[in-house]
């Protein structure tokens, strides 16, 4: 830990051995554990941007705010995606190893790094907060489920949250209702613009890109049946009126400090009794 203004804030250090792979333009932006998950995101695809690091601050720094919105988001997927017709009971979880292909040279980017406002306690992406979400499920799928949802905003900070999911119990529902939840609290605050993390593509693809054709559908999946998590949606959904939203996916499980953060506290909030 070091003091910045009196705020202690974690030291992000390099493992041995262990880098961390920005990807700026590509399928899906954010940044990666190892050569294997970024090179699908860049392999052949037009004006890839990206580059090594060797700490997490310095990856995110790189890829700035070039976020997933609803504007902007990729029509193509990449192999870890999730698709509008999978159902509620499967993990988001992807993992791969590393292969031992030798790494393109990295390309060229002129970045601001993330800062802390040390009166709020926020991390700042540009001029947007930054809030890490995330969702679990004990059991997903099963007998007894048992899901929570966790929000975090940064070190030791105030509106960090970690709740039972209410309702259903599932792994996905968690997921959302984590984004919906850091969307009201971020409302409360009247924050006008937002970078959202999240390791759910299933919740990015769902908010900025299938959502549109469920609503012309009448809610119905092409397959034709009806969306699982219509609800959970329709609430997300609302939420984002009002507010500049940039959707940012991070591997989950993959050492990132905001999002094992946020982890950690969706399962503190799994753990707590349904209200």
């Amino acid at each position: 830990m070091w003091k910045l203004g009196g705020l202690a804030v974690p030291l992000i250090c390099r493992m041995k051995g262990r880098f961390y792979y920005a990807v700026r333009a590509g399928r899906n932006p954010g940044v990666y554990g190892t050569w294997d998950e970024c090179k699908k995101q860049v392999d052949r695809f037009p004006n890839a941007i990206f580059k090594k690091f060797a700490t997490e601050d310095e990856a995110w720094a790189f890829v700035g705010t070039a976020a997933i919105n609803s504007q902007t988001a990729s029509s193509e997927c990449g192999g870890q995606s999730k698709t509008a017709d999978e159902s509620d009971d499967d993990d988001d979880d992807d993992s791969n190893d590393d292969d031992n292909e030798d790494e393109p040279c990295s390309k060229r980017f002129k970045s601001t790094k993330p800062f802390i406002d040390l009166e709020h306690k926020f991390t700042y992406m540009g001029d947007a907060v930054a809030v890490y979400t995330d969702g679990c499920c004990t059991s997903n799928g099963k007998k007894h489920p048992r899901a929570g949802i966790g929000v975090y905003w940064g070190p030791g900070h105030s509106l960090n949250l970690s709740e039972r999911l209410s309702g259903r119990q599932t792994n996905q529902r968690a997921e959302i209702v984590a984004a919906c939840r850091a969307l009201e609290q971020a409302k409360e605050l009247n924050i006008e613009k937002l970078v959202i993390f999240t390791d759910s593509m299933f919740t990015i693809n769902g908010i900025t890109k299938w959502i549109n054709s469920w609503k012309t559908n009448g809610w119905k999946l092409s397959s034709g049946g009806s969306v699982i998590n219509k609800e959970d949606f329709k609430r997300l959904d609302k939420l984002t009126s009002g507010i500049n939203i940039e959707w940012m996916h991070v591997p989950g499980h993959a050492g990132f400090t905001g999002n094992e953060a946020a982890d950690s506290l969706a399962k503190d909030g799994a753990s707590k009794p349904l209200c």
